[in-house]
Formats: C-alpha cells, structure tokens, sequence
C-alpha cells in the first residue's frame, strides 16, 4: 500500500505501530484469527504501547516532524493520514494532535472509533481541522450500528467535513493478506478498490 501511494507521487512514512513492544512486522499474519483466543491475546499485549495515554498524540507529533525534515516533503502542503483496523483509531488521534497539519485522514474498517471512554476517537473531532473519510465494515456496522450515526453527527457539530460509509465487505476487506475466516476470504479486491480509489481522490482534494 505503501509503495502504491509512493508511485502517485507522495512521500509516505509507515511507522510500526508497536515499536515499545516489538520490532516491525509485529503481528504475524500467517495463522492469525480474530476468533482465535491466542491470536487476540497477543495482538492485545501489542496494543499496550499504543494505548497509553497520550502515547498516539506524542507519536503522531514526532513522525510529523520527521516527515518535514525530508527535503522530499513540501511542507506549504498538508499531510495525508490513514489507518487500517486498529489504524483507524490512530487516524482521529494523529489529526487532532497535529490539525495544523494534517489535511485528510481516512479510516478502512476502523474499531473503536466510537467508545464511552472521555478520550473516544470520535470525541478529538472538534480539535481536528482535516477532511475525513470513514468507511465502515458490514460486520462491524452490526456490532456497534449507532457508531455510523454518532461519528456523522460528531463530525457535522464540529463543522469537519466528512464521509461516513458502510461497505458490505467485511472487517479487513483492505487488507491483500488478510486471512481467511472459516474458509472465506475477508479480502474483498473491488471493494478495496473503491476504497483506495476514494482515498485517492480525498488526498487529491484536501492535499492540494
């Protein structure tokens, strides 16, 4: 994805996520499962570091300062953010912890963007000054669906602009080597097209 971005013409950064715990890739792929008990014990042990508080605010802070140290970065121009599952998240963090920077942020099948913590996602709207784009999975959408209503209404009483869509593919339908579950692929290849190609357009509308 990143090289697919890179090849349009932007400078991309691909932080790892869970540098205080591991090195990249961190989570191994091969053999995950959202409903295996392992696979989740470990991928929660990872998120530790990323869920501390004001952990995402101090990084989004740095890798923002590092990416205009490059002479490869423009930095008149707005910077793009986007996050993938546990991404999505870090997407509201980043842009409300850098709003004069940040520029656009997407979300692809974002979790816990909507929670009754004081520092939910959906509560850093009003600090943000980026266009948004949320795209929501089915399954997740029928676990939480009044999450869709409550972002379109945090975004619209912020006066942030913002598209908030539920796609029919479900959690991870973005991600080429995302595993199957119970012998179906979650990868669904033309809607993660649509996805991308809505991504593209945003970044080219608000990072210009």
């Amino acid at each position: 994805m990143a090289k697919r971005l890179a090849a349009d013409g932007y400078t991309v950064l691909v932080p790892n996520p869970y540098y205080r715990v591991t090195k990249a890739p961190g989570v191994k792929m091969e053999g995950f499962s959202f409903q295996n008990a392992d696979s989740m014990a470990e991928l929660r042990k990872l998120m530790g570091g990323i869920s501390a508080a004001g952990a995402a605010e101090r990084d989004a802070a740095a890798y923002v300062a590092f990416l205009d140290s490059q002479a490869s970065v423009n930095k008149s121009r707005k910077i793009g953010v986007q996050g993938y599952c546990m991404g999505g998240p870090l997407t509201f963090r980043t842009a409300a912890a850098v709003p004069e920077r940040i520029g656009a942020g997407a979300s692809f099948h974002g979790g816990g963007l909507v929670t009754q913590a004081p520092d939910s996602p959906h509560r850093m709207i009003p600090k943000m000054k980026a266009r948004f784009y949320v795209a929501v999975a089915a399954n997740d959408d029928q676990r939480q669906p009044d999450a869709k209503d409550v972002l379109k209404q945090a975004f619209a009483d912020a006066e942030v602009p913002a598209d908030v869509e539920v796609y029919s593919s479900l959690h991870g339908w973005c991600v080429p080597d995302m595993p199957a579950e119970q012998g179906k692929p979650i990868y669904n290849k033309p809607d993660a097209e649509k996805a991308w190609a809505t991504l593209i357009a945003l970044y080219k509308q608000a990072l210009a």
